[in-house]
């Protein structure tokens, strides 16, 4: 273990005026609070901060964030408490030690709900301090490097959540030594087998390649030297689980890698770079498309660096860094190499150390605490996050010359939600380099982008499948919930208006504000949605407008309908809609005929209508309204129907209707499905063994190939109710027959 005084000069090393009392002090509390503790490998529990702390004293951090290390393990493990270390140590420095005990409470988990509430709470106290994320990062590290000692159950859920989320956050942050190391670690417990199995190789071309290394940092040296240009070279060899996932995402071979040996070249000044790189162009062959100036555009990470891949000597690829020494540091520390040091007024006890938030990388972070507030439900932060942290970039421009970073795959939608929200919720078509092209199209390096608006769009939900950052994702989604409320909200309208009609009173949205309080909502707008979506009875609304309201709504249903096994609707004036419910028994199905049921009596109606169903189907869950057709009786749909948007001119078609089921009913009723199916012998029978195992019924069935590899099918199915449907779809999207499967609405 290293020693106090060792630890103190390790740091005087870099920063001579250390305050070496708060060193001293945090080492020794440690040490006295840790005690006799031991880890899972029967070294002594104060092993663990002391490792964590010199990593961090490797990253030249200042020696608040040393201290905080040593000490971020105390108020969990032992008998000290936040007051203890506030009194100790200063508030900044207990509130760092609170914040990173919290986090270890979260412990690891499998859940992915609870994986993303992990990820938001790191996040959240990341943008407080991003020392949380240092002292965070480097605790995990060091757990990884130990990881052999944990229990085998524990250990692959330890690094596939490492894998996911702490390397590839380590990586947005800068921090690419460290993210290299953390994917090593976990790819030797993820799948020991590939990690022996590329490392064996990588040893055995190293072996055999030693001298053509040699030879290549030579020439290079002797080039710059030829230019009078003062330059380090160093060689490096990928490492295991990069190789590893090349050779996967582009089906190579080992022998098809041109890049397992990369050299350094590291300069003084930005000019030197750019007449290094001059040199090894007229000296050796470029290939094409392979040449990267991540100086001139960094990435959002700040990386900063010339890429470039030669054909250098022995007409061997050669792939080459250019960058600065500063350059350098930043690509192996990440945020911790943008510190500044400034005066904080002794709130870190004279240790007046800070780090800097004007870069990039806390651009991203911030941009990402944005979509944390717009209120995104756990998996979709999670899974947005994750797939932003894992792309590698493009660089688009604005036709005034603004540059766009966006993740590989990136869409002009996406490049107009980068623009602005509202660019993106009003886009509808894109010029790429002055071409009108589709906006799915795939957006790549130096494009130039302008999008074409309109403020009578509305973005489709559909986009949200096209899209590639979290940003687009969650701004499509808020603008799909906003035209869904809208639509409940005019639906609520018209409701209320047929049903104060009806009670002979007066309906207006003024009348609505005073009694807010009583309907429970804080706006008018939430009280009309409330009623669309079924939420809100409109006799309640009444009730609350004019307390002498009395509500005379018809309660049962007739007894004969319940004998002859009828289910019923019930409209907002409490008129009683009876409809034959779909039987799992063949005569029943062959009553639908052309998809009407027979003549259907409604209380409170002269006369009868017949009633049927929409295309797409209904049942009991979902929220859904009568469309009075005239001269074939009423159409039900699910609120969420497109079809229903044809109507949105003709309130007086309208007819609100809701589910009145007796409990036990043995029914099912119409759901339409798309299947996307992986075409191959037997996929058709896996499918319908899910929807047999499930209860369910096949009513129709088409099917359309789309590809040689896929075959699209609609399926019209038989099911109980919503949860019953939603059960069916889960188990058919895990099915390894089927890609996709979704409900179709219209």
């Amino acid at each position: 273990m290293m020693r106090q005084y060792e630890l103190v000069e390790r740091v005087q090393r870099y920063k001579p005026e250390v305050n070496e009392a708060l060193l001293n002090k945090a080492y020794v509390y440690a040490m006295q609070k840790h005690g006799h503790q031991k880890r899972a490998s029967g070294d002594p529990y104060f092993s663990h901060p002391l490792e964590v702390a010199a990593i961090l004293v490797d990253m030249h951090l200042d020696e608040a964030t040393i201290a905080v290390a040593l000490l971020h393990d105390t108020i969990e493990d032992t008998s000290a408490t936040r007051q203890e270390i506030d009194e100790l140590f200063g508030s900044e420095i207990g509130k760092l030690v609170d914040g990173l005990t919290k986090l270890k409470k979260l412990d690891l988990v499998s859940r992915k709900a609870e994986q993303a509430e992990n990820l938001r709470k790191l996040l959240l106290a990341i943008a407080e301090d991003v020392r949380v994320l240092l002292v965070k990062l480097a605790d995990r590290l060091h757990n990884m490097r130990t990881l052999d000692h944990v229990p085998e159950s524990k250990r692959l859920r330890i690094a596939e959540e490492t894998m996911d989320i702490y390397a590839p956050l380590a990586g947005r942050m800068g921090m690419q030594d460290m993210r290299e190391e953390l994917e090593e670690l976990a790819f030797r417990h993820i799948n020991p087998g590939g990690h022996r199995a590329v490392t064996e190789r990588l040893a055995e071309i190293f072996e055999r390649n030693k001298g053509v290394v040699g030879e290549i940092e030579t020439a290079l040296t002797g080039l710059f030297q030829k230019y009078g240009i003062e330059a380090e070279v160093h060689s490096r060899q990928k490492k295991p689980w990069s190789v590893f996932r090349k050779m996967e995402a582009k089906a190579l071979s080992f022998e098809k890698l041109s890049d397992i040996f990369a050299f350094r070249v590291i300069l003084d000044q930005v000019e030197d770079c750019y007449r290094a790189l001059g040199a090894i162009h007229t000296t050796w062959s470029m290939v094409p498309g392979r040449f990267k100036d991540y100086i001139s555009t960094p990435k959002q990470n700040d990386y900063r660096s010339i890429h470039t891949t030669i054909v250098g000597p022995s007409r061997q690829r050669v792939e080459l860094q250019i960058r600065t020494h500063e350059m350098n540091r930043i690509a192996e520390y990440g945020v911790a190499a943008h510190s500044i040091y400034k005066d904080l007024d002794g709130k870190l006890n004279g240790s007046g150390h800070a780090i800097s938030k004007e870069t990039n990388a806390y651009g991203w972070l911030r941009r990402t605490i944005e979509a944390l507030s717009e209120g995104d439900n756990p998996e979709d932060f999670l899974e947005n996050t994750r797939l932003e942290m894992f792309q590698d970039q493009v660089f688009c421009f604005t036709p005034k010359g603004r540059l766009i970073a966006l993740p590989r795959g990136a869409t002009p939608i996406d490049f107009a939600y980068a623009v602005h929200t509202d660019v993106g919720d009003t886009c509808v078509g894109a010029k790429v380099n002055g071409r009108i092209m589709p906006l799915m199209t795939e957006l790549k390096n130096g494009d130039e982008v302008e999008i074409i608006r309109s403020k009578a769009q509305v973005p489709p939900a559909a986009w949200e499948q096209v899209v590639v950052t979290g940003k687009a994702r969650a701004a499509i989604r808020r603008a799909t919930r906003a035209a869904i409320r809208k639509q409940y909200s005019g639906l609520g309208t018209r409701i209320l208006e047929r049903a104060f009609e009806r009670a002979g009173r007066a309906f207006s949205k003024e009348s609505l504000k005073p009694v807010l309080h009583r309907l429970a909502r804080k706006d008018v707008e939430d009280v009309l949605a409330a009623v669309g979506r079924g939420e809100l009875s409109s006799p309640d609304v009444l009730r609350a407008v004019y307390p002498d309201y009395k509500d005379e709504r018809v309660t049962a249903p007739p007894p004969k309908a319940r004998e002859e096994g009828w289910f019923n609707l019930r409209n907002a004036a409490g008129m009683l809609f009876q409809i034959p419910g779909r039987s799992s028994k063949k005569e029943s199905r062959k009553s639908k005929g052309d998809g009407k049921s027979e003549a259907v009596p409604i209380r409170g109606v002269s006369g009868d209508l017949p009633v049927r169903f929409a295309p797409e189907g209904a049942v009991p869950g979902d929220r859904i309204v009568g469309i009075l057709q005239p001269g074939s009786g009423i159409t039900i749909y699910p609120i969420q129907s497109p079809s229903l948007t044809a109507y949105d001119d003709q309130p007086e078609r309208w007819i609100d209707v809701r589910w009145d089921i007796d409990e036990g009913t043995n029914e099912r009723f119409p759901a339409r499905v798309s299947v996307t199916a992986i075409n191959e012998p037997g996929s058709l029978a896996e499918i319908a063994q899910v929807v047999a195992s499930n209860d369910a019924n096949i009513d129709t069935l088409s099917m359309v190939r789309t590809a040689p590899d896929f075959t699209d099918m609609l399926l019209d199915l038989e099911v109980w109710d919503l949860k019953h449907l939603n059960r069916l779809l889960s188990q058919l999207k895990d099915s390894p027959a089927v890609s996709d499967a979704r409900r179709v609405n219209g």
